[in-house]
C-alpha cells in the first residue's frame, strides 16, 4: 500500500520532465510533508494526553493533496489505523484522488473530446 504514495509523485515528476512544470511536484511534496508533520504532532499529543488535531482537519489536509504523507505517517507512526470511520474516509479520499489522477493522465482535461 505504501507504493500508492509514489503514484502522484511519479506523475508529477513525469510532468516536470515532459513539460518543465515542476510546481505540481513541489506542491505535492509540501502538502504531504505538512500532513506527515500534522500526524506526528497528533500522535505525540495522543501519547501525552494533550490537545489533538481534529480529525476533520487531518482529512482536509489529505483532501488537498497530502494523502501520500498521511499514508506514510500512518505506516511509520502507526497512527489513525484502528478507528473504522477514520479509515473509511481516508481510503475514500485516496481512491477518489487516484481516480481523478487516472482520468487526468489518460485524457487531459484541457483537450477536446
Amino acid at each position: 500500500m505504501m507504493a500508492l504514495a509514489l503514484l502522484p509523485l511519479g506523475w508529477a515528476a513525469w510532468l516536470g520532465v515532459q513539460s518543465g512544470l515542476w510546481w505540481p511536484l513541489a506542491l505535492i511534496l509540501l502538502i504531504s510533508l505538512l500532513t506527515l508533520a500534522a500526524y506526528a504532532w497528533d500522535k505525540r499529543q495522543a501519547i501525552r494526553g494533550g490537545w489533538r488535531i481534529p480529525e476533520a482537519r487531518l482529512h482536509l489536509l489529505e483532501l488537498i493533496g497530502g494523502w501520500p504523507g498521511a499514508l506514510v505517517a500512518r505506516h511509520w507512526l502507526r497512527h489513525k489505523t484502528q478507528k473504522g470511520s477514520y479509515r473509511l474516509r481516508f481510503w475514500a479520499i485516496v481512491w477518489g484522488q487516484l481516480l481523478l489522477l487516472g482520468i487526468w493522465v489518460s485524457r487531459p482535461l484541457w483537450q477536446g473530446v
